[in-house]
């Protein structure tokens, strides 16, 4: 029967929980399975892991297979090392306690990084906090001055209206009566227009007498015959 290694979803929408099991490969992803090996929380920061280390390697020995994710959450806390360097022992390539002391450095120097993380994150965490303090400080304060500067405002408004009733009002002069107004005198009437005289009619243009014809002039051959006679 070919086993796998994977995980199994429980937990909550939006915020997932997750069982490292043993199961058969042919069930579902989260039907049933063979052993309960471990735990994975991605919710935290770093995330969590809990395996249960001679379990997770007694089933890859046995030939189980783990899925990427499964691989790769193993190989964090170790198990994936140690089931290589078990490989080792068996084969003769070293012993026992060259291998527990490899794999004893190697969870030293991993402990030393995830406790590293752990501090940056709380330090950034504890920066974090104080900034937001800080900014929620200043806006109390802001909003404090803005109310204490509307109350004085408001204050004042209020006394200059207890004043402004207490002075006594002045009585208004009396309005001198106007002068009354003079008749106008009535106009006088227009003279009338004397008529214009009557036109003389032009006086009738005299005849103009007859031109006289003139008399021709007489050619100079019939002149010439009159002198010789």
């Amino acid at each position: 029967m070919p086993v796998k290694i994977r995980l199994q979803r429980h937990g909550k929408k939006g915020k997932p929980f997750y069982w490292v099991v043993a199961a058969d490969a042919r069930a579902k992803r989260d039907g049933r399975y063979l052993e309960k090996i471990g735990t994975y929380n991605p919710n935290t920061n770093p995330a969590t892991v809990d395996i249960n280390e001679e379990s997770a390697v007694n089933w890859l020995e046995k030939g189980a297979q783990p899925t990427d994710t499964a691989r790769t959450i193993m190989s964090y806390k170790g198990i994936m090392l140690k089931h290589h360097l078990n490989g080792g022992v068996r084969k003769g390539a070293l012993t026992q306690e060259e291998a527990d002391k490899k794999l004893a450095v190697w969870l030293k120097e991993k402990d030393a990084k995830i406790l590293a993380k752990k501090e940056g994150l709380t330090k950034e965490e504890a920066d974090a906090k104080a900034k937001r303090l800080a900014a929620e400080k200043a806006i109390s304060d802001k909003r404090l001055a803005d109310a204490a500067a509307a109350e004085a405002e408001a204050t004042l408004s209020e006394q200059a209206a207890v004043a402004e009733e207490a002075a006594p009002v002045e009585e208004a002069a009396p309005v001198e009566e106007a002068a009354p107004v003079e008749e106008v005198a009535p106009v006088e009437e227009a003279a009338p227009v004397e008529e214009a005289a009557p036109v003389e009619e032009a006086a009738s243009v005299e005849e103009v007498a007859p031109v006289e014809e003139v008399a021709p002039e007489a050619s100079k051959d019939e002149a010439e015959e009159e002198e010789k006679e």
